[in-house]
């Protein structure tokens, strides 16, 4: 079996950081024989320049470490998600230059295994089918500085929460009539441990399993588990999901061993800073307001922020790989200048770029106490 090792300083594609730090003493310590990573965009739009840094960290980190890095799509929302978009992402992370050999993976190949997990949870009497609508779930949650309230349901018994989801599975009921949620704290200070939401009822078709399935797994459960089924050491992302590492680890905790999952190795969440680049909006969800609109000729309109309108206005893969190294990685969030993004496409481009000079109203100079020829260089 290949094994990790840690680089020397010159041979770091990605600069030394707390994460590496991190890995590191895994490595030192015996923790890991390897080590995996994982990049998972949901596939809902295009990848934008935020991907690009992401991406690097996730895949740069393992190459250094002669580890392996996936593709996941997250693919747990029907709603959103197209096969054009992961087509446009498997293009994008392969002219970044990242392979993943055989290791793409799709978060719906795993819904036979998630809901097989959940299943584990009713009968340990660690999840519930919660009959209360949204708002009430909302509300009974509580505040950060109120302890929330526990929903009637929650003590329901094993037998009938096993029915109720069942039943879920079935299609048997209309959307918001039921969610499973874990059965943790509803008290805790981390908000999102107050008894998180597992699975939802979403009677739509889904890009990659059709009317298969009518309910789906909610991100807190997909995500984690399938780091474990895949074997990642290292799940690495944006300080955003900071309080979600508490649920991620429960069900590590809870799961591991059972239905299928190994007792080691265990994936850790590591946050870091986000990064944003000042001036460009990346959000999808406006992105796609551009292309519908017709605002912009499409996702690869050269002033939009994806990689494929950054490869159609000229940018090459090399900038924007150093771009992410110069961006650098910290805990902290920052906003990125930038001038950082065009130095590095114009560093890149200045060597290889072809120069010509021109005269646009040239005047005829004639030379007449000058004889000879002078070569001046």
């Amino acid at each position: 079996m290949p094994r990790s090792r840690i680089p020397d300083d010159t041979e770091r594609l990605v600069p030394k950081n707390f994460i590496t730090e991190i890995i590191d003493e895994d490595l030192r310590s015996g923790k890991y024989d390897l080590i995996v990573t994982r990049f998972p965009p949901e596939p809902n739009g295009y990848p934008h320049i935020g991907h690009a840094i992401a991406s690097f960290i996730d895949c740069g980190i393992a190459k250094d470490y002669r580890g392996r890095c996936h593709l996941r799509m997250d693919d747990t929302n029907p709603l959103t998600e197209e096969q054009r978009y992961v087509d446009a992402i498997v293009r994008d992370m392969r002219w970044l230059g990242w392979d993943w050999g055989e290791h793409f993976y799709f978060a719906s190949d795993y819904f036979e295994r998630l809901y097989a997990m959940a299943v584990d949870l009713i009968r340990r009497g660690l999840a519930y089918v919660d009959s209360l609508p949204e708002e009430k779930i909302r509300e009974y949650r509580g505040t950060p500085d109120r302890p929330g309230i526990p929903s009637p349901y929650r003590e329901r018994s094993v037998e009938e929460n096993l029915r109720l989801f069942e039943e879920m599975r079935a299609c048997k009921h209309p959307e918001g009539a039921h969610v499973l949620r874990a059965k943790i704290d509803m008290s805790a200070p981390n908000m999102k441990l107050r008894d998180p939401i597992l699975y939802r009822i979403l009677h739509a078709e889904h890009y990659r399993t059709g009317k298969r399935w009518c309910i789906y797994p909610m991100y807190d459960f997909a995500h984690p588990l399938s780091d474990f089924i895949e074997g990642v050491t290292h799940s690495l992302c944006s300080s955003e999901f900071i309080e979600n590492r508490a649920v991620y680890d429960w069900l590590v905790e809870k799961l591991a061993g059972r239905v299928g999952l190994p007792e080691w190795p265990r994936p850790k969440q590591i946050e870091f800073g986000r990064r944003s680049l000042e001036y460009t909006v990346v959000s999808k969800r406006k992105l796609i307001k551009l292309v519908e609109r017709g605002l912009v000729s499409g996702w690869d309109d050269p002033r939009m922020p994806t990689l494929s309108g950054l490869r159609r206005r000229g940018v090459r893969p090399e900038a924007l790989i150093e771009f992410a190294r110069r961006v650098g990685i910290s805990r902290t969030d920052r906003t990125v200048d930038l001038a950082l993004l065009e130095w590095a496409i114009r560093d890149d481009l200045n060597p290889i770029a072809p120069r010509v000079m021109a005269v646009s109203d040239p005047l005829p100079l004639e030379l007449s106490n000058f004889e000879g020829t002078e070569w001046i260089e």
